[in-house]
């Protein structure tokens, strides 16, 4: 019983990733980022130390893109009108999107540009 509970636990995950995938144009394009910075780290064959903040600053791009969908999706649900604070919170969601995606462009920065010098 608690396995199957645990197991569908996952499902409901599975489908959160893919709602956003499907309906949000930025995950798609944060997705495809990081698609080319796993397949940049394969064709460079990065080492392992340069492959894991790469991997962290991938994730972390891809849960803030999540997250803002959430918050989005809450205020929508909440706010029929325009509000202030909805509007605080989704800008703020996305400045937290915006300052992930940043992150990410430095470390491909620090991580990348030594093997494209060579």
């Amino acid at each position: 019983m608690a396995l199957r509970k645990f197991l569908k636990s996952f499902g409901y995950a599975a489908a959160g990733v893919a709602y956003s995938l499907r309906t949000q144009r930025n995950m798609r394009v944060h997705f495809a980022a990081a698609l080319l910075a796993l397949a940049l780290a394969l064709y460079f064959q990065i080492s392992a130390r340069d492959l894991v903040p790469v991997l962290f600053a991938v994730t972390l791009v891809i849960m803030a893109e999540m997250i803002n969908t959430a918050i989005e999706a809450v205020v929508d649900l909440y706010v029929q009108t325009e509000h202030p604070l909805a509007r605080i919170a989704k800008d703020v969601a996305a400045g937290a999107v915006l300052v992930a995606a940043l992150n990410s462009i430095a470390v491909a920065i620090v991580v990348f540009y030594p093997y494209l010098a060579r």
